[in-house]
């Protein structure tokens, strides 16, 4: 089976109609970019932002992960266990309870790069592309002017509240780490957030269908966050892969933990001091699984540039380097490479 060029196909639904067949060839990776079933069995750090630790040590922890991995768990977090619980559940009841001809008055303009809504679209697509196994709901959610809850799902009933409430927490919860994470190099705490400036943030809900030939397919393509920061929560079935000193880890699940993963932007600021982190997600034959990103990322019109010196990135206006990410494609980091002088 074949999937027509522009036809809004959903992977779900191929997932169905392809159950304990072959995917389409659209979806198979060259061999270079096919998962490794031998992964690395290091582990992704694991850190605590509970009060009661001594800052000091905290600060050395953080500065450690972002420089070595540019991603990390935390836990004590301060969001509460059931707003990430109904985070996921309701996303799953989306994909899982809603009838297809339901789910498509979601969908999102398949022509405009991050558009809010219903969708299966690759991060960057052209005759050439090899497709994502991945279907995934956008919600654009700050400012909160942004806020247009009537283009969410009004059911399960607290969906919408559900959203907003995960919103703010996360969007503190940023703040706080951006924080921490400027005073781990010596800088005012509010260093790091004043220079990527007021955050939109985006909270894309993505899931992954069981994939009948997951040695061949990826859910979601090697790539780099663009943006300053990323939360990240998952279920139990686990697929996130960071890539570490030329090796892919999975980031096996951790209950109640969040993933922080570094975007280009904060790597453009701190002058490569911490550098964001390339992923990726795989797939599995047997269990759907589903994840929820929240992206905090500046103003298209904000000019980004070290606050170190003397610099070794260009500084770049955002809107720039998104045009450029979209156009160019995720491929690794060669487009934050492009700014490095």
């Amino acid at each position: 089976m074949e999937v027509a060029a522009g036809e809004p196909v959903r992977v779900q639904t191929l997932s169905q109609i392809t159950k304990a067949s072959r995917i389409p060839s659209q979806y198979i990776q060259p061999p270079e970019t096919r998962p490794d079933p031998h992964t690395s069995q290091i582990t992704l750090p694991s850190i605590s932002l509970s009060s009661h630790r001594d800052s000091a040590a905290l600060r050395r922890e953080i500065g450690e992960a972002c420089r070595d991995w540019g991603a990390f768990h935390v836990i004590d977090h301060g969001v509460p266990v059931n707003l990430l619980s109904d985070m996921r559940n309701n996303g799953r009841s989306f994909f899982e309870d809603k009838e297809l001809e339901e789910k498509m008055k979601y969908s999102c303009d398949p022509n405009l790069p991050a558009s809010e809504g219903y969708g299966s679209r690759m991060l960057v697509e052209s005759n050439d592309t090899v497709l994502d196994w991945r279907d995934y709901f956008d919600h654009h959610t700050m400012p909160v002017s942004r806020r247009n809850p009537s283009k969410w799902p009004d059911s399960p009933s607290n969906y919408r509240e559900v959203v907003a409430e995960y919103s703010d927490h996360m969007h503190a919860l940023a703040q706080k780490l951006l924080c921490l994470i400027s005073e781990s190099l010596g800088l005012p705490s509010s260093c790091i957030e004043e220079a990527a400036g007021e955050f939109y943030q985006n909270i894309t809900v993505s899931y992954y269908p069981p994939c009948p030939q997951p040695e061949l397919a990826l859910g979601l393509q090697s790539h780099s966050d663009m943006g300053a920061i990323t939360l990240l929560i998952q279920d139990d079935v686990g697929g996130l892969q960071v890539l570490k000193d030329g090796e892919w880890v999975t980031v096996h699940p951790v209950s109640d933990a969040i993933v922080v993963i570094l975007a280009d932007q904060t790597e453009v600021i701190t002058n490569g001091q911490y550098r964001s982190a390339i992923h990726r997600a795989i797939t599995n034959a047997n269990r759907a699984r589903l994840s929820v990103a929240t992206f905090h990322d500046p103003a298209k019109t904000k000019t980004i540039s070290p606050v170190i010196h003397p610099p070794r990135y260009k500084q770049v206006l955002y809107g720039d380097y998104v045009s450029l990410w979209y156009t160019k494609g995720p491929d690794g980091k060669r487009n934050i490479d492009a700014l490095q002088i």
